[in-house]
């Protein structure tokens, strides 16, 4: 299994938008959603038209821990929601497949993601670098580890600070700092 990771610098993130949106509204919008609510892609996914349309805030059953996880949705985000589902069904996936009715594979949620990275020069990415995104950055805005921990439903801060990326960084700086 390869590691992914946060994609932390600004820049590339907004690179990533410009890319993808040339792709499409729909992978513009799964960046999007997964870089701003930390959600896992297989509960992204799942998301249909109804779960986010005129709506501020999404309830769901997460699907790895079977507990209700309740988010708001940013207000960018929700207007750029509001204009791509108009005229869709409410029923319809959020991340509908072009070939059927259902939501695209993890796979191809994987393909737009690492592709569009990869034609900025990203690497060790893919869907899960989505969730880390979100973790890495919340992190460095808040330095709340205990809210990102209860967010991503993790067990420790340890886990946490690994998962995002910044233990080792943390250290690195720490010990820049450090002199006797």
């Amino acid at each position: 299994m390869n590691v992914v990771d946060p994609i932390r610098n600004k820049e590339y993130i907004n690179a990533i938008k410009r890319v993808l949106r040339e792709s499409g509204t729909r992978n513009l919008l799964l960046f999007l959603m997964g870089i701003n609510t930390g959600l896992r892609i297989s509960d992204l996914l799942m998301l249909r038209v109804r779960d986010v349309k005129d709506k501020d805030c999404v309830q769901i059953i997460e699907q790895k821990t079977h507990k209700i996880k309740k988010f708001p949705i940013p207000k960018d985000i929700q207007v750029f929601i509001d204009e791509y589902v108009e005229r869709k069904p409410m029923a319809r996936f959020l991340f509908k497949s072009k070939k059927a009715n259902k939501p695209i594979s993890r796979v191809q949620a994987y393909r737009i993601i690492k592709d569009a990275c990869q034609i900025i020069g990203i690497e060790h990415t893919g869907t899960h670098s989505l969730r880390k995104t979100f973790g890495y950055h919340f992190y460095k805005k808040t330095k709340d580890i205990a809210m990102l921990q209860q967010i991503l439903n993790h067990s420790s801060q340890d886990i946490t600070l690994r998962y995002i990326g910044v233990t080792q960084e943390v250290i690195d700086d720490n010990l820049k700092m450090f002199a006797l």
